[in-house]
């Protein structure tokens, strides 16, 4: 009779002892630190410990602040950018490594994908070096080219900072992007090209009314994805322009503000906002962009 009230004491309730360890880990390290960070954006705070409340005080600050505006501008300058150029290039290269005529076409997606595999601070580090005036390789390559001296300060120059991040950042994530749209290039219907054949289209094309239609729900969700990524950069430019704003504040993004207000400035109320205020940038940006697309009225 006991081993039976055990038994069915264990088919009953362990479920929910298998489920509990996640359970505490989402309360305690993501749903309390959010409820957290919301309550303290409508406070002042010097230090952990000194609050004062104060509504939307922060937020309006927000409205009047340079400093934030240059890092909204800063960061959707490089979104656009990055979007722009990312996700045409890893289609691209995909596509070129999904052809039947290229050689060695294992090694070559290894290679590409293995760029994003060293993480951000080693990209920055190796970069700084890349793109240094004099001896960066970057510099040396385009003397051999114009044959002439070019001593280009990428990182010293503010009008260059948040290029020279987007050359890093490309350079990280190309390869990502390659490998999910090389699956979704090897799901579309070779018998869709066959009939497209069948009736006369070119290369372009099929391009147009076959492939893109056909990868149509993984390019809406890179773009989804790297404007969320791009919006929350910050170890690439922080470390690059070694723990600063770079020039004039040229690289400052959302996230380092965040960073430097609430850790080195310790108002961690304002940062608190700050964050808020990048969330809901996020959503309604994503909103957009699934509604422009229309995956959400498809099946």
């Amino acid at each position: 009779m006991n081993r039976a009230r055990l038994w069915s004491f264990q088919y009953r309730y362990a479920p929910y002892l298998f489920v509990t360890p996640f359970i505490v880990l989402f309360l305690v390290f993501l749903l309390y630190p959010l409820g957290r960070s919301f309550m303290l954006s409508f406070y002042q705070t010097i230090g952990p410990r000194h609050q004062k409340f104060i509504g939307l005080g922060n937020y309006w600050f927000l409205l009047q602040d340079r400093l934030f505006w240059a890092a909204l501008g800063n960061t959707a300058m490089y979104v656009i950018g990055f979007v722009g150029l990312q996700i045409p290039a890893a289609l691209g290269l995909a596509m070129l490594l999904n052809s039947k005529l290229v050689l060695g076409r294992s090694f070559f997606r290894f290679a590409f994908f293995s760029t994003h595999l060293v993480g951000s601070v080693f990209v920055a580090v190796l970069f700084s070096q890349l793109l240094s005036p004099r001896h960066g390789l970057l510099n040396m390559a385009l003397s051999w080219l114009l044959q002439t001296p070019i001593e280009i300060n990428w990182l010293g120059e503010p009008r260059l900072a948040m290029v020279s991040v987007l050359f890093a950042s490309l350079w990280l994530s190309i390869g990502f992007g390659m490998i999910y749209f090389l699956a979704a290039l090897q799901a579309v219907d070779r018998d869709l090209y066959e009939a497209a054949m069948v009736d006369g289209a070119g290369k372009w094309s099929q391009f147009w009314n076959v492939t893109l239609p056909g990868i149509r729900p993984v390019l809406v969700f890179m773009v989804v994805v790297g404007t969320i990524g791009a919006f929350q950069l910050f170890e690439l430019p922080f470390v690059l322009f070694q723990q600063s704003a770079g020039p004039n504040n040229s690289a400052l993004t959302i996230v380092m503000y965040l960073f430097m207000t609430g850790f080195q400035v310790r108002d961690l109320g304002l940062a608190s906002a700050i964050g808020w205020s990048l969330v809901l940038v996020i959503f309604l940006i994503a909103l957009v962009q699934v509604r422009i697309s229309g995956v959400t009225r498809e099946g």
